[in-house]
């Protein structure tokens, strides 16, 4: 566990969500569950020993028959077949020396591992997208705070001047209740952009596995963001760099060891085993244990399955068409991901280009402001025009924010779709 900290970076966020997130910790989980499956499945390479022990007492005493060998046509003879009361302790050993079932699993138990910690992998990558998502639309969106606390504050002192002016009989009242207007306007936005990120915020905990009713503050130098969003888009797409494609080799090579587990299950099992018994008979009890009867033997077992009632062939049948199924998989993942890819591409580009021009309009609204501003302030220009022209470069602004997230969330989605995303 990770120590929460109130003020976190993008990076701390991506740590912290990496080590505790719900989604995260069940496939660690499910990668400790997996190594025990995998050790439960090859313990019968290891030899097995048990000992049994019982404790008995005949109230009717069983009878043997024996013939009369001294006299072959006289009757035979009743004797008792036990003491009346019998103890036995039973030490055996067993050894598999060959099994098709044990073979299986030790043909498999890599790949299992390999498939638990792609999962895991998988679940980290997911994590690592929508936390850095999740991040970037908490900080654009307090950006547009910012954009709209500094346009009411402008808003507020035209407003004041306007209303100075009308009250001087310099202007009708109509040009500060324009003013008054935007100014509501605004102020109504940025209750809206505060309500917003209260819910980003929220959804930045989820992502990270931070209890709701912790503070979570973001921190990040914005001078940073215009070399977050740059990336190299001549690349050629590699499938195996995607996780999902991995998984389903992996996949692949468990079934094909399937259909070779089922093609030669017809072959015997083979085991060496040793008994020894202490067996204690006595009609006294209190001298059942005087005396042991002690017997032993070793020997080999051959289980050999003649007829399953089809089992083995339709069992064979089911793996072949399995792996054909995933086989077609394969197809469709790789057409889905190369698709993902073109429109992760095209999307960042496009993006991109958008920005560019963005950036630039901003440039254009302030200067077209400040003219407007100062003609107004000489008298040519009427106060419309200004109330326009400032709508305008709070257009422009919160625009510009608009379109960086779109340039940061297709990033994260050109890096997922071409696998470059490596989690350590």
């Amino acid at each position: 566990m990770i120590l929460f900290l109130p003020i976190v970076t993008l990076s701390q966020c991506i740590t912290y969500a990496l080590a505790n997130q719900s989604l995260i910790r069940q496939s660690l989980i499910d990668e400790d569950i997996n190594k025990r499956d995998i050790r439960i499945a090859l313990s019968g390479w290891y030899p097995h020993l048990e000992f049994d022990a019982s404790l008995q007492h005949y109230v009717q005493v069983p009878m043997a028959y024996y013939p009369n060998v001294s006299d072959p046509s006289a009757p035979g003879i009743n004797f008792p077949a036990s003491t009346s009361n019998v103890s036995e302790g039973i030490f055996s050993a067993s050894q598999t020396l060959y099994s098709n079932n044990l073979l299986y699993a030790a043909r498999t138990s890599r790949e299992l591992r390999n498939q638990a910690a792609e999962s895991t992998e998988n679940s980290k990558i997911n994590t690592y997208v929508d936390v850095t998502k999740a991040f970037f639309d908490v900080l654009l969106t307090e950006e547009q705070l910012n954009v709209l606390n500094e346009d009411i504050i402008r808003l507020q002192h035209n407003y004041k001047d306007a209303f100075s002016l009308y009250q001087n009989g310099l202007t009708d009242k109509i040009d500060y209740q324009r003013t008054e207007i935007s100014l509501s306007n605004a102020q109504a936005q940025r209750k809206s952009t505060e309500e917003a990120l209260k819910a980003k915020y929220a959804e930045l905990k989820q992502f990270m596995g931070v209890a709701p009713e912790k503070q979570l503050t973001i921190s990040y130098d914005s001078s940073k963001f215009e070399s977050e969003i740059l990336i190299d888009t001549t690349k050629n797409l590699n499938y195996n760099n995607r996780i999902e494609y991995r998984l389903l080799l992996t996949t692949l090579n468990l079934q094909n060891s399937a259909i070779s587990y089922y093609k030669w299950s017809f072959l015997p099992t083979l085991s060496a085993f040793y008994d020894y018994n202490a067996q204690y008979g006595n009609d006294l009890f209190s001298d059942l244990y005087n005396k042991a009867y002690p017997n032993s033997l070793f020997g080999f077992k051959l289980a050999l399955p003649l007829f399953q009632g089809m089992n083995r062939q339709d069992n064979l049948s089911k793996a072949k068409l399995q792996y054909q199924r995933s086989r077609l998989g394969m197809d469709y993942l790789k057409s889905k991901i190369n698709s993902e890819y073109t429109l992760a591409l095209s999307g960042y580009i496009s993006n991109l280009n958008e920005l560019r021009i963005a950036k630039n309009n901003i440039i254009i609204a302030k200067d077209i402001f400040n003219t407007v501003k100062l003609q107004y302030d000489k008298g040519i220009k009427a106060y419309l025009e200004v109330i326009v022209s400032e709508t305008d470069l709070r257009t422009a602004e919160l625009n510009y924010l608009n379109i960086l997230f779109r340039v940061l969330s297709s990033k994260m989605d050109l890096e997922k779709a071409s696998g470059d995303i490596k989690i350590n």
